[in-house]
């Protein structure tokens, strides 16, 4: 059975290596919008990369992702901020509310950030 975790580690693992089974991607999709509750902040930054690696478009998942997102936002850490925006900034799917959620965080945390995650935050707006 696939977990948030498992799903999350899965997604990000192929998109390491590159290799996008579209089936697959799809169905993980699916499964993910049916237990989103149980994802991490972590894990819901390592969804949204992996799609966005690989290319692979999935607006009901990145619907859904952002619904939950924003709901979860106070348990997001200054990585999982950076690396959501930017995902959803690379890959072109808009929301202005999960973007107001995202910059009202960094901007109450940002002594959190590092370097990077500045300037990955900064660039995806």
């Amino acid at each position: 059975t696939f977990n948030s975790q498992t799903i999350a580690n899965t997604v990000w693992a192929y998109a390491k290596v590159g290799h996008y089974p579209l089936e697959l991607f799809d169905a993980l999709s699916n499964k993910a919008i049916e237990i989103l509750d149980t994802f991490n902040p972590q894990g819901i930054a390592n969804m949204v990369w992996a799609y966005e690696q690989l290319g692979h478009s999935s607006p009901e998942l990145f619907d859904a992702i952002s619904h939950k997102s924003i709901e979860k936002i106070k348990t997001f850490n200054s990585q999982a901020v950076a690396n959501t925006a930017w995902a959803y900034a690379k890959v072109g799917h808009q929301s202005p509310e999960l973007f107001d959620a995202l910059s009202r965080k960094a901007i109450n945390k940002l002594y959190t950030f590092n370097s990077q995650e500045i300037a990955t935050t900064a660039w995806a707006y």
